[in-house]
């Protein structure tokens, strides 16, 4: 009888990696587990390749784990910059990019750009953006930027009057 392998078919390993990693109640089953086999006498060195992380990780897991119980395996919200814009503000941000055009803000445009943006959050709440923050507070409002195709009215005229002076098939180049 021969011997069969596993082999998973719809993910890739980075892809399950990555699936462990981002959930936090994942994060807590997988530290809780490797304190589980700690607690069985297995050392933090021979599991250092199966959870792949450090010596010292397993270490910190264990020790929170007796100073704080179950919930101390869980990682805590690690504090950021404070938001410039208020919530209000950045409501507001939104319904100007979703109904307003730029001309209605005296910029000559038809359509938002991220500098226009930055131009406007700067005229209208006294805040300095950098371009990338921009599009990250476009993802924060579940806005994304997407890239226009230009449509202009005298693009037509332009590529009748091109293909009028291409030569035609058959033609000799004298």
């Amino acid at each position: 009888m021969s011997k069969v392998a596993l082999k998973i078919e719809h993910y890739t390993s980075e892809e399950l990696r990555s699936l462990l990693r981002k959930d936090e109640k994942y994060q807590q089953a997988i530290r809780l587990y490797a304190c589980y086999q700690v607690s069985l006498g297995k050392r933090p060195q021979e599991l250092e390749s199966i959870y792949e992380t450090s010596f010292k990780s397993i270490c910190n897991w264990v020790n929170r784990l007796n100073e704080g119980g179950i919930e101390a395996l869980i990682d805590k919200v690690k504090p950021g910059r404070n938001n410039r814009l208020t919530n209000d503000e950045l409501q507001s941000i939104k319904a100007v990019l979703l109904n307003k055009q730029p001309d209605d803000y005296g910029f000559n445009s038809a359509t938002w750009t991220g500098p226009l943006l930055i131009e406007l959050i700067r005229k209208e709440y006294q805040v300095e953006y950098k371009k990338a923050q921009i599009y990250n507070i476009l993802k924060k409002l579940g806005l994304t930027f997407q890239k226009g195709k230009g449509l202009y009215p005298e693009a037509q005229d332009r590529e009748e009057k091109v293909n009028a002076l291409k030569k035609t098939p058959g033609g000799s180049a004298s």
